[in-house]
């Protein structure tokens, strides 16, 4: 944690970024539902340290037995249908509200921004709660699949073809949907201040957004437990658990 007086003035300097700024823009990662009960996938208890992510979350691995990945999910899902919004994730909703946020930008695939109030959730990596067949193409979108897995149905099927059901969530080895990368640089270059949240800014193409954003006029401000890896263009680097921060820098 940042020294006690440093600390408090920076966020004082992101009150007043805040305060001045009409077209605000968020990119979030995993640091920002912690607090909601989903452990960041690579840290200790995460996902990652008990499923090989090579065997249960490529899209090779997917397409030669979904069966594995499906059974990580039965995981995955239970945390995230319990999980609700926090303090972060409700500040931003309230930025929203208030006319002073223009769109976030989320790595996530937990749906707490929605749930939160936000309008305009650009999802880099899909979301969880939704699903296609892999056969025919329709749409589940919901929590119904992800019961029909805690029952026992793995991998689940589509109730109009029978083809096997595979998550919105990206996989490794599988590209990125176009759309909402575009639609991410558009708003990071329509910003004058972007909140990076949650994210030390080491996956790619999302780590490349605050640059596009700074590039093109807009203030910085980072908000991340664990410290990031792209200081240099940050005008305030706020060290602390999203929770505490986000409703401060917030109250403007």
């Amino acid at each position: 944690m940042q020294g006690e007086m440093t600390i408090n003035t920076d966020i004082e300097r992101a009150k007043n970024l805040i305060s001045k700024s009409n077209r605000i823009s968020a990119l979030t990662g995993a640091g920002i539902s912690v607090d909601s009960g989903i452990p960041d996938f690579k840290s200790e208890g995460g996902l990652w340290k008990r499923y090989d992510p090579h065997e249960y979350a490529t899209l090779d691995s997917f397409n030669r037995d979904p069966t594995r990945f499906w059974t990580m999910g039965r995981e995955l899902a239970a945390t995230i249908i319990k999980a609700e919004p926090n303090a972060a994730h409700r500040a931003l909703a309230k930025l929203e509200a208030d006319g002073k946020l223009q769109g976030i930008i989320t790595q996530n695939i937990d749906n707490l921004h929605q749930l939160a109030g936000n309008k305009k959730v650009i999802e880099l990596h899909g979301n969880y709660l939704r699903a296609c067949c892999t056969r025919c193409k329709a749409e589940y979108v919901g929590k119904k699949v992800h019961q029909r897995v805690a029952k026992g149905e793995i991998p689940p099927k589509c109730d109009k073809c029978g083809g096997v059901l595979k998550s919105e969530a990206i996989l490794f080895g599988e590209p990125l949907p176009e759309t909402p990368m575009e639609n991410a640089v558009a708003l990071c270059r329509d910003t004058d201040l972007m909140l990076v949240i949650g994210t030390s800014l080491s996956i790619y193409p999302a780590a490349i957004l605050p640059k596009i954003a700074k590039n093109s006029g807009a203030r910085v401000i980072l908000v991340n437990l664990r410290g990031v890896n792209r200081e240099d263009f940050a005008d305030i680097i706020l060290t602390g658990r999203a929770t505490e921060l986000v409703p401060l820098i917030t109250k403007y």
